[in-house]
């Protein structure tokens, strides 16, 4: 077996001394870990071969020099990102919570699931709005599984020439079958949109077609996201082949009191987060948001040469939150 070859070369390696080739046969035996979805293996191996930054920083070089690209505009057909935002940066829902929890459960025990003939969930639907959270998680489910995170670039992908849409999708399948990753296919809903819309011409409804074919056949290592602000246009036969489906909502009251806890860690202020006229003032706000309105504050009382964020600072940020949301309204 590879994995016994690998380990008397890694030996043999590390009695004669030889760093370059015992560090060269340790990343061999991790992506052979990986590809077998041994991840909390491959984890442990990494940090102790190089850390956990160097080594999603090794991953991410490597690939960018395979990535596919169209070849319409020769642009890159996805987007990597080093994913660094851990769970406890995340505000969800209780059922997301529990969900995004299962998910990586089954993913860090994935040999006692296969010992059984069971798989973990590799494909997951993120439905909600704008804002509330859907890439975040996208990025944490990555960060947790020291994977990369992969996002598909819709503008590259989508081709005016007919047939170049799905032979585009045909190269990112075969490209993130081969390559444990989490794979985000943002604005879903423009690739699997309902065929019935008599509004629709014919190789939009090719295009979903062979969509549904190549999710269908996928049997690849990498965990496949999708996410769309508008899950009410998806074709009807989209739904059954996702194994959990995420939705999204603006956080409630407890939901923001967390928010703002994550946000203003290290900054001091006048004001307790646990003020229900704190929270009050956040209502109805996406995640996005009041990360948008904090930033903005925070950047006025520094600017201001003040050394404690204050209400004054919220409100006034919170009033150009308003105004910028009534202009977005009126175009």
């Amino acid at each position: 077996m590879a994995t016994a070859k690998l380990l008397r070369q890694l030996i043999k390696s590390g009695t004669e001394g030889n760093q370059d080739a015992f560090v060269r046969i340790s990343e061999q035996l991790i992506l052979e870990e990986r590809a077998k979805k041994h991840h909390l293996l491959a984890n442990d191996l990494e940090k102790i071969l190089y850390g956990r930054r160097n080594s999603m920083a090794l991953q991410h070089t490597a690939l960018l020099e395979r990535l596919p690209k169209d070849r319409e505009r020769n642009l890159p057909l996805l987007q990597l990102k080093e994913p660094v935002r851990r769970i406890e940066d995340v505000v969800l829902s209780d059922e997301n919570t529990s969900l995004l929890n299962e998910v990586l459960q089954e993913h860090h025990q994935v040999e006692i699931l296969q010992s059984y003939g069971l798989h973990p969930a590799d494909k997951v639907l993120f439905c909600g709005p704008p804002g509330c959270g859907k890439t975040l998680t996208a990025e944490v489910l990555a960060s947790e599984l020291s994977l990369p995170l992969a996002i598909v670039r819709i503008d590259s992908v989508v081709s005016s020439f007919l047939g170049e849409t799905a032979a585009n999708l045909r190269q990112v399948f075969d490209f993130i079958a081969s390559i444990p990753m989490v794979v985000l296919f943002d604005e879903f809903d423009a690739l699997a949109k309902e065929r019935s819309d008599m509004a629709e011409h014919g190789e939009l409804k090719r295009v979903v077609n062979a969509f549904l074919q190549m999710l269908d056949a996928y049997e690849g290592k990498s965990i496949l996201l999708a996410a769309t602000n508008h899950e009410g246009i998806l074709d009807s036969a989209i739904w059954r082949r996702f194994d959990e489906v995420l939705i999204f909502e603006s956080p409630n009251s407890e939901q923001l009191r967390r928010l703002l806890s994550i946000k203003l860690r290290g900054l001091r202020r006048e004001f307790e987060i646990e003020n229900p006229r704190i929270i009050k003032m956040f209502k109805g706000m996406s995640h996005a948001d009041v990360e948008r309105v904090l930033r903005r504050a925070a950047k006025d009382m520094v600017l201001a040469g003040k050394k404690f964020l204050d209400e004054r600072h919220l409100q006034a940020s919170i009033r150009r939150e308003d105004a910028r949301r009534v202009r977005i309204q009126r175009s």
